[in-house]
């Protein structure tokens, strides 16, 4: 039963990020929600008792996915091979949960900005970033660890690049770029 609840919990969390950023945060209603995923008001209720419930959901989970992401980073050794790796992980992240929350972040960066959990997924996101590089490495190091996870993103969601790529083509592209950027001098 547990494992039902779970899912469903993941399908409404889906649907709310696909229809908010289809729509607009602002512009959809749980009752919306509920229609597109054919459940009745108090089954979606049950799970969720506002559209900010269900967007802070999505962001704790993704916080949760860095936190964990961070917490092996830092165990691992200052080379090359481990930032590529932490970029492999990134990557894999992005392609597999957090792309539809990052697509809703880019058309709703207003309500992004207001939510204590949008901040607080801004600052996992800069600390994910920070271990690409070393606190001692120069502004360009700093800088180039930063474009990496851009690059990341940006070949994450189709929508960013005006280009007829397939995705994963597209993707693998992106995690080319992303290493060169992090790579040893």
């Amino acid at each position: 039963m547990n494992a039902r609840r779970s899912d469903t919990k993941e399908r409404i969390q889906q649907v709310a990020l696909e229809l908010f950023a289809e729509q607009g945060y602002d512009k959809t209603s749980l009752r919306e929600v509920a229609e597109r995923l054919e459940i009745t008001r108090p089954a979606l209720y049950y799970h969720f008792k506002a559209k900010e419930d269900i967007l802070t959901s999505v962001i704790d989970d993704l916080n949760g996915s860095i936190d964990e992401l961070v917490e092996w980073a830092r165990a691992q050794p200052h080379t090359e091979e481990a930032r590529g790796e932490i970029l492999r992980r990134i990557a894999a992240l992005l392609n597999d949960h957090w792309r539809p929350l990052i697509r809703f972040a880019q058309v709703n960066q207003a309500v992004m900005s207001e939510l204590p959990a949008g901040e607080q997924m801004q600052r996992r996101m800069m600390t994910m970033i920070s271990v690409l590089s070393a606190p001692e490495d120069g502004l360009v190091r700093q800088f180039e660890a930063r474009l990496a996870v851009i690059a990341l993103i940006m070949g994450s969601v189709p929508f960013l690049l005006d280009m007829e790529v397939p995705e994963e083509e597209r993707s693998a592209v992106a995690l080319t770029v992303a290493a060169k950027l992090v790579a040893g001098d």
